[in-house]
């Protein structure tokens, strides 16, 4: 027998969310007193302390942290497999692909025309996430396949491909410092303001919160800071800024990222058809 449950992960992960039992229960509705005693019944089953509680206070211990990583995981791959079956059964099925506003190097029409082609095609539905959510659509069963920037999103559990690599750049206003060089390095960016990315823990940006490409360009054009992009995501770029090559900055790049697990003909499809050299037609230059 499973030493957890999947409603076992779900009053876990509702905890070590909020670090409150009580919002935890409402969010479940359930019982506080319910919730209390299945989170101790998990830690029983375990042999090891979840949580640090106090009258005031809930605290992850390091047990706990393993079990938010790996237990949140485990959640999405039975989602996906719960989605994957209905589609399963559904030869109308749309393929499902998700890619961030801007976040395709222009590359998307070729792609497209390039699958719209082959002789098993179906309808494409583009879904458009948040700064840093793509791997969630795809790992939990809402896309099928996704437009992602590496090294910037996390690509494990997931298979790919690369379709496109670029330098990145530095967004500065016309009268910066730096607006004037052929290129700079990293060390040239010290002191400068950098963006906090929405939904991007642990980034190093002390500047204002940003949620897409658009808002990052408003606030360099403003003067409240400066920002390193993938050159497809800046340019052209808007009368007054001026874009530097960061030379020592790892080269971006874009990649087709799918489930490792699902080997749909679905899938093996449209990546065949983006990998093709035709696909390469609709970039921008």
């Amino acid at each position: 027998m499973a030493e957890l449950e999947t409603r076992d992960l779900e009053y876990f992960l509702a905890v070590a969310d909020e670090l409150h039992f009580g919002r935890a229960a409402v969010r479940l509705s359930i019982a506080q007193p319910a919730l209390s005693k299945a989170i101790r019944r998990i830690e029983h089953r375990l042999g090891v302390p979840l949580f640090v509680r106090s009258s005031r206070h809930v605290e992850l211990t390091e047990p706990g942290k393993a079990l938010q990583e790996h237990g949140r995981h485990a959640l999405n791959a039975v989602a996906a497999a719960a989605r994957s079956a209905r589609r399963a059964a559904d030869p109308g099925a749309h393929l499902r692909l998700v890619l961030k506003p801007g976040g395709d190097a222009g590359l998307l029409s070729g792609i497209l025309a390039a699958y719209a082609r082959q002789p098993d095609a179906r309808r494409v539905d583009v879904l458009f996430s948040g700064p840093a959510d793509r791997t969630d659509f795809l790992r939990d069963g809402r896309a099928d396949v996704g437009l992602l920037y590496a090294p910037f999103d996390d690509l494990d559990g997931l298979a790919h491909e690369t379709l496109h690599a670029e330098d990145r750049v530095a967004v500065v206003p016309s009268g910066h410092r730096l607006a004037g060089r052929a290129s700079v390095r990293t060390s040239d960016l010290d002191g400068e303001t950098l963006p906090r990315w929405k939904g991007v823990p642990g980034g190093d940006g002390t500047g204002p919160e940003v949620a897409d490409a658009v808002q990052l360009l408003h606030m360099v054009t403003v003067g409240r800071m400066i920002g390193v992009l993938p050159r497809s995501m800046v340019e052209p770029l808007p009368p007054g800024l001026v874009g530097v090559p960061v030379t020592d900055a790892p080269p971006s790049r874009l990649v087709l990222a799918w489930n490792e697990q699902d080997r749909r003909p679905l899938v093996a499809s449209f990546v065949a058809a983006a990998l093709a050299p035709e696909a390469r037609d609709g970039r921008a230059g």
